[in-house]
């Protein structure tokens, strides 16, 4: 089935610049979808770096354990990303365990390199055995017409992984200071909550990077970015980012967190992930609408954060977005469910820039329909004070709508 590109989708497909040392291949190996492109590989040179972020489900698919593995195994050294879409391969058994060994060695020869050194993902229907020899057939002739990272090489790769995304994602962003950049692509729709999200993202730069620095700043990229967004609260078996720096830009090496360049590259792959995760809950499956939840006051950022998704978790919250009902009531319910501090006769909500309720009780002047008017945009703001400390947090969500019914209802068909 396929859903008409999200409102809140960007007008087009960034051009993402060529990253050196990267090179990309998409086939059609039919494995779940016909008539389109369901395997991408992206190779990397000798001596690229390689660190990962994975999901926190007790019941990960075959290739986040292959994964795991593997960034030990190397030593956090790495040469290809292969991933297949359609199919999730989790929850299958020995028979994932062996497909993933097999697609690792089957590249690993074409490469000339460990399989510890090949990673994989997969995305798709969960449950349901892969097949392999499709995704294996393919790789002969994906590795063969390897070409250079550049902007139509990107593009089909964002597109290849893709499941219910109505749209490619993908971004980059210059490392200020030096001659590199950071690039990346995702897919992401639905089952996205964090830890991280069904989301795939693989980023790579061109600068030379330890693995132990890399799986840093990879973590703290993360955390602000892929672990602050939810569409329907729940958590794929499959949440994979790995981050990739191939050491071919021509800088020198950065090798320690003293190096004024790390921080700059921080920033960089920052952004990339943020402008990523935002276009993953931008194509929230059947969102209307995009959502930012802040709140402050709280105990601390941590609980700030509980609360903020506490709030934007709530289908009852949701779906008043959904029919742009200023029904604030919903929020101090979600501030209350949600376990941590917050002082009742101190609550202030905003909807937009319209107060909608102050010291507990609702605002003398406030003006539902001025709160109604900001609801009808495709880009809401929610605010709630708790007013017990300092702490704050910022996540992204959507609102609920029947079309994530209609996806998810007939998502298999």
């Amino acid at each position: 089935m396929t859903s008409p590109i999200s409102p809140l989708a960007p007008k087009s497909f960034p051009e993402l610049p060529p990253v050196a040392g990267v090179q990309l291949s998409t086939c059609a190996a039919n494995i779940h979808y016909a008539g389109r492109d369901d395997v991408m590989i992206a190779v990397v040179d000798s001596g690229s770096t390689v660190a990962g972020v994975f999901t926190q489900s007790l019941c990960p698919s075959a290739p986040v354990d292959w994964c795991r593995d593997a960034l030990g195994r190397s030593e956090g050294n790495a040469r290809a990303i292969v991933c297949n879409s359609g199919n999730a391969n989790a929850f299958t058994g020995a028979a994932g365990d062996e497909a993933a060994l097999h697609t690792a060695e089957a590249v690993a020869s074409l490469l000339d390199c460990s399989p510890f050194e090949v990673h994989l993902a997969s995305t798709g229907v969960i449950g349901e055995r892969l097949r392999e020899e499709r995704l294996l057939v393919s790789l002969d002739s994906s590795v063969a017409s390897l070409v250079s990272s550049a902007p139509e090489g990107w593009k089909a790769a964002a597109n290849a992984i893709r499941t219910t995304d109505t749209f490619a994602k993908g971004s980059s962003a210059p490392v200020e200071g030096t001659k590199g950049k950071v690039v990346g692509i995702a897919k992401g729709s639905g089952m996205i909550a964090p830890d991280m999200a069904t989301m795939l993202s693989f980023v790579f730069t061109d600068l030379a990077i330890t693995a132990p620095l890399l799986q840093q700043c990879l973590a703290a990229a993360v955390g602000g970015s892929f672990n602050r967004i939810s569409v329907d609260t729940d958590t794929s078996t499959s949440d994979t980012v790995l981050l990739f720096a191939t050491a071919a830009s021509g800088d020198d090496p950065i090798a320690n967190r003293d190096d004024p360049r790390l921080g700059k590259f921080q920033d960089a792959l920052d952004d990339v992930c943020l402008d990523l995760a935002h276009q993953i809950v931008r194509d929230g499956e059947g969102a209307g609408k995009f959502v930012t939840v802040n709140v402050t006051g709280a105990a601390d950022d941590e609980a700030a954060a509980a609360i903020a998704f506490s709030i934007g978790d709530s289908p009852l919250v949701k779906t008043a977005l959904a029919a742009s009902d200023a029904n604030w009531g919903r929020i101090v319910m979600a501030v209350g469910k949600s376990g941590q501090a917050a002082d009742r006769d101190s609550l202030a909500i905003w909807i937009g820039s319209e107060q909608c309720a102050e010291a507990g009780v609702m605002k003398a002047d406030y003006d539902e329909e001025r709160a109604t008017l900001h609801l009808q945009q495709l880009e809401v703001e929610l605010k709630v004070d708790v007013g017990v400390g300092n702490g704050s947090a910022t996540i992204w969500t959507c609102d609920l709508t029947h079309g994530y019914i209609d996806i998810n209802a007939g998502y298999r068909s």
